[in-house]
């Protein structure tokens, strides 16, 4: 490599990315249905639809795209919680077959209500904190 195409490739400056977001707090704020970035406004409305804009910075949510994300991890969670609880109760106590079809039933529906919305603010939070699917880096 000649001299000049060194020093030409050494004055060049280097680009400069905008500072990462932290992804923690972000999780923490979208596990709280919270706007990722100032953690006061809703995140979501209707159980399960997204705000347009966050009510207090204005951050546009509406670029968030969820998809099927949070019902997967709230299937995962449940499912790895459910399974050996199931397992545990019934060789320890072994109740009646429909005694147990009835309470983990409900505990399953109950555990996914509950996750559901909250999976879906921490897969916004995320998005939003890796600048993905339109959270440019710099707003």
């Amino acid at each position: 490599m000649n001299n000049s195409a060194a020093q030409s490739q050494t004055d060049t400056p280097l680009e400069t990315s905008p500072a990462p977001r932290a992804t923690r707090p972000a999780l923490w704020k979208g596990w709280r249905c919270r706007c990722p970035r100032c953690g006061e406004g809703k995140a979501l409305h209707s159980y399960l639809k997204v705000n347009d804009t966050c009510s207090h910075c204005d951050l546009e949510l509406s670029k968030a795209q969820a998809d099927d994300g949070p019902a997967y991890l709230t299937i995962l969670i449940v499912g790895h919680l459910m399974a050996p609880l199931l397992h545990i109760v019934y060789f320890t106590w072994q109740p009646a077959p429909m005694v147990t079809f009835s309470v983990f039933s409900i505990g399953c529906l109950v555990s996914s209500l509950y996750l559901l919305p909250r999976m879906k603010g921490i897969v916004i939070a995320y998005q939003w904190a890796r600048g993905m699917h339109g959270f440019d880096r710099d707003d």
